[in-house]
């Protein structure tokens, strides 16, 4: 038997008489409240969206949360000023360095689509950009 499932039944409780009837929370309320409440990527998003006018991809928000990046207001401001300057210029997927950290953006859709702290920048090679901002 496989053994993830033997461990379920073990833990599924046994009930003796009447059977309670079952109380069943959807998923996305189970996986909040088992978080207490909100949860971190979820109050990252909405931190995000709130202080930015770029959004994150989904991939590029697994690596924020990954890598430990700041997304401060002050680095999104200066995230978004980069953006700014990449759309002046014409760059369609620039890669903007904010201090040691490397973000490569869509300027036509307005989203990071990864992101690099100094951490894991050194021998780190970049395709498919169209030009550098550093801000």
């Amino acid at each position: 038997m496989d053994p993830i499932l033997y461990n379920k039944r073990l833990q599924s409780p046994i009930y003796t008489g009447t059977v309670p009837p079952a109380q069943q929370m959807p998923n996305t309320e189970k996986n909040t409240l088992q978080k207490g409440g909100v949860s971190f990527q979820e109050l990252l998003e909405q931190k995000v969206r709130k202080e930015s006018r770029v959004e994150f991809t989904k991939h590029a928000m697994d690596r924020v949360m990954l890598r430990n990046v700041d997304v401060s207001a002050d680095n999104l401001n200066r995230l978004n000023e980069g953006v700014r300057l990449a759309e002046e210029k014409g760059l369609k997927e620039p890669l903007i360095l904010v201090d040691s950290t490397a973000y490569v953006v869509s300027v036509k859709n307005n989203k990071v689509i990864t992101v690099v702290n100094d951490e894991n920048l050194k021998g780190t090679v970049f395709t498919n950009i169209d030009g550098t901002v550093l801000i």
